[in-house]
């Protein structure tokens, strides 16, 4: 019997909640294991510079919980993660020992400043698959 797959996801996306469900099992089946974070990434450059991250983190947990409605079974809590998208990532790993890493962001104009670029530099940084979806 082979180990389920881990799969953590990281969610910028304001409402990823049709394709989380979709993309996670379509990749690495039913009986994935999977971790849910939302980087406290819509932050202004004034709040982020005045550690303001309230709001910001407020909304992190709001896409956290909402993406993991979508998965059925025995689920990690969602978590807020760190404001930036990388040590957000990073933080997770430290935990919970992934064999992937699905990205679902805001499209185009709904990316924060901390956000943009993201997705490739993700890809750069961590020696995990990362898989990218944009969320409508």
């Amino acid at each position: 019997m082979s180990m389920p797959r881990k799969v953590l996801v990281i969610t910028t996306a304001a409402s990823p909640r049709s394709e989380v469900e979709q993309v996670v099992r379509g990749r690495a089946g039913e009986d994935a294991e999977v971790q849910i974070v939302a980087p406290a990434s819509k932050i202004s450059w004034l709040d982020r510079w005045t550690n303001d991250e309230d709001a910001a983190r407020s909304d992190a947990a709001d896409r956290a919980d909402a993406a993991s409605e979508e998965l059925p079974g025995d689920q990690g809590e969602p978590k807020v993660g760190d404001v930036d998208p990388y040590l957000a990532i990073e933080d997770a790993l430290r935990t919970f020992a992934a064999d992937e890493i699905v990205i679902f962001r805001a499209h185009g104009e709904d990316e924060s400043h901390v956000e943009e670029g993201f997705v490739a530099k993700a890809k750069d940084r961590f020696d995990l698959p990362v898989t990218e979806v944009v969320a409508d």
